[in-house]
């Protein structure tokens, strides 16, 4: 036994000489890139179109994975153009397998990559699930969500995992149209069988739903918990209408981008590395603005949730979009920012 196992530490050293500047795990990740546990990634194993504009990705993940709890969301790092991006989106599955769903956003460069490109066996990077809005324990006897666009996806997947445990289910779903619905023929077949209560919205044609009409389509909304996911205006709008009602604690809210608060007055932020000047605007966050001029920063979450994106700022001010608070940095300080929800309050100069 001792014999073997020194001719097979042996035969190891000379791979490794042979692949030097490699390491045989390299190598190995080549050919079997879910394999390494501690370089999590997924393959893609099957791509499902939704509507025009969203497509699912069934994935396989690799060793490290750790199963999500439904209504959380994962990170995917995407390489486009020989640069990798992180974008986050919900698992719209029940716990046990992996998929999302990838809605079109104007101009997004990793969501229509996806939607154009994604193919069974391509590779993704992969975090582990992240996030709160889950339906936590016990489950409650009455729900209702309340959802617009992309939001329902979070919503989906707590559909498929748990609908069987929950009691009185309400779904309100806007979209532009009919067709436009994301899961819609799932979400009316769970309706024509009674197990929801599934009221749709058609922007188009109807306008976008107030709170007041959601008051009107489900009297008993503030004797339910609530789980509410899409623009921020509509969420803006819900949360005030349940704090006017004094029932804050039974709304739960997932926001895909931050609320914004307060606008800075904007400026001209340097990325000194990259020995870039922008312009950015006082409403736009610092790492789009820089993702716009070709500036390449760490991203994550985008809500400022996951702190992937946070930079040294050594000089200048930023606000956050979120409360309108400021953060400054004068010269020698090395004063770490969130570029996802923090914008230029006047020059600033990030170390990036």
């Amino acid at each position: 036994m001792t014999v073997t196992r020194t001719l097979r530490s042996g035969a190891w050293r000379v791979v490794e000489l042979l692949t030097t500047p490699l390491a045989p795990a390299d190598y190995l990740d080549t050919v079997a890139p879910l394999r390494n546990a501690g370089v999590l990634r997924a393959r893609i194993v099957a791509v499902r179109p939704e509507t025009a504009d969203s497509v699912t990705l069934m994935l396989r993940p690799g060793r490290g994975w750790r199963p999500h709890e439904p209504g959380q969301y994962v990170r995917l790092g995407v390489d486009v153009d020989g640069v990798r991006l992180w974008r986050a989106y919900s698992v719209t599955c029940a716990p046990g397998q992996l998929s999302v769903t990838v809605n079109a956003v104007r101009d997004g460069v990793v969501s229509n990559h996806l939607i154009r490109n994604a193919r069974p066996g391509m590779i993704l990077h992969l975090d582990n699930p992240a996030g709160d809005f889950t339906l936590g324990l016990p489950r409650p006897e009455r729900a209702l969500f309340v959802t617009a666009g992309s939001g329902i996806t979070p919503v989906m997947g707590m559909l498929r995992s748990a609908l069987h445990e929950l009691g009185d289910v309400v779904v309100v779903h806007s979209a532009p149209e009919r067709d436009a619905v994301v899961f819609g023929a799932e979400l009316r077949g769970i309706a024509a069988d009674g197990r929801i209560r599934l009221i749709e919205r058609h922007t188009r044609a109807d306008g976008r739903i107030t709170p007041a009409e959601l008051a009107e389509l489900v009297p008993d909304l503030f004797e339910r918990q609530a789980w509410a996911c899409g623009p921020n205006e509509m969420l803006d709008e819900l949360g005030v209408y349940w704090a006017e009602a004094g029932a804050m604690e039974l709304l739960h809210v997932e926001r895909f981008r931050p609320a914004v608060v307060a606008a800075g007055d904007g400026g001209k932020v340097t990325f000194a590395r990259s020995c870039s000047v922008v312009d950015a605007a006082g409403d736009v966050p610092i790492l789009e603005a820089g993702e716009a001029a070709g500036v390449l920063m760490p991203s994550g979450c985008r809500m400022g949730i996951c702190f992937g994106c946070v930079l040294p700022m050594t000089e200048g001010a930023v606000r956050d979009l979120r409360d309108g608070s400021i953060t400054t940095a004068v010269e020698g300080d090395n004063v770490l920012v969130q570029t996802c929800i923090s914008a230029a309050a006047g020059r600033c100069l990030l170390d990036v």
